[in-house]
């Protein structure tokens, strides 16, 4: 017999606020009763197909599956490929298909939920359907704050704005980056302040160059580490546009080349900026340590 699910619909790109709402519902109607509570994504925003321009997103696929799971503990998160034959899917036949190969026996959206061809169906659809198919449904209402709706579009504006606080507040958590630590050109060693270098997934926004205060988890470590985190294309040392994210781990100096870290940005501190010299730009670390150090005191 198939596992029977609650299935929470959308995309989640960010899992912010308003996402909490259907990730609770889901896992309360989970609870007390044999089904999972499973959440059905596409690795791809359907908008990319649909208006045929890339959207940035908030997180890579992989950190969107961990946040779900970490924070609001759903059993499975089943993520589709978006293509052009889920596109053109009639409504019916996707609900149809998802109750059928997901094992779906009750259905969550938000108010705003559009599926299948042309967006035909949304969440009057979709109640009607699961009425006349014996399916539990939950159709969530709009969240807002600041008198506006948590949207993931709003927070894309507020992280490349450089309103770091603002957006985590909108996503009910700190803004992550999960990836392995890469060989960078080991400057900062050199002035004693070695860094952990990542790099963005494609497609994945970057937020506004800046240096921020970002907590770490290291691969293999429990206690989690804080640190000195510049995005930018660090302009007094290098003359190249590619962006890179340098995190500079406060007390700490072991080897983490390879090794899988998440960063968690906590506070936007300053914009970058070109320095005169090396020792105008070793000084100014010291003090964006010092202020980290103040953000977790």
């Amino acid at each position: 017999m198939k596992q029977q699910r609650i299935l929470a619909l959308g995309f989640f790109d960010g899992v912010h606020a308003g996402h909490a709402t259907l990730l609770r519902r889901c896992r309360e109607r989970a609870e007390g009763r044999d089904a999972e509570a499973a959440v059905l994504t596409f690795d791809v925003h359907p908008d990319t197909l649909v208006s045929g321009q890339a959207v940035p997103l908030i997180n890579s696929p992989e950190d969107r599956r961990e946040l779900i799971r970490r924070l609001f503990g759903i059993d499975t998160v089943l993520q589709l490929h978006f293509d052009r034959a889920l596109m053109q899917m009639p409504w019916e036949d996707f609900l149809g298909w998802i109750r059928e190969e997901y094992g779906a026996v009750h259905l969550v959206c938000g108010h705003d939920f559009t599926f299948g061809w042309r967006g035909e169906g949304n969440p009057r659809r979709l109640r009607e359907y699961c009425e006349r198919e014996g399916l539990g449904w939950d159709v969530m209402p709009e969240v807002r704050l600041d008198g506006s709706a948590v949207s993931s579009t709003r927070i894309r504006a507020l992280l490349t704005e450089g309103r770091l606080e603002d957006a985590n507040r909108l996503l009910g958590h700190p803004h992550v980056l999960t990836g392995e630590v890469c060989h960078g050109r080991h400057l900062g060693s050199t002035i004693g302040f070695p860094t952990a270098n990542l790099l963005f997934a494609p497609g994945v926004l970057v937020p506004a160059h800046g240096v921020y205060a970002g907590r770490l988890e290291i691969e293999g470590e429990t206690e989690p580490k804080y640190a000195v985190t510049n995005i930018g294309v660090r302009p007094t040392v290098d003359d190249s546009d590619r962006v890179t994210v340098e995190s500079y781990i406060l007390d700490y100096s072991a080897d983490l080349y390879g090794k899988q870290i998440r960063l968690e940005f906590l506070e936007f501190i300053r914009p970058e900026r070109k320095f005169e010299s090396l020792e105008e730009l070793t000084a100014q670390i010291g003090k964006d340590a010092e202020r980290v150090r103040q953000y977790i005191g």
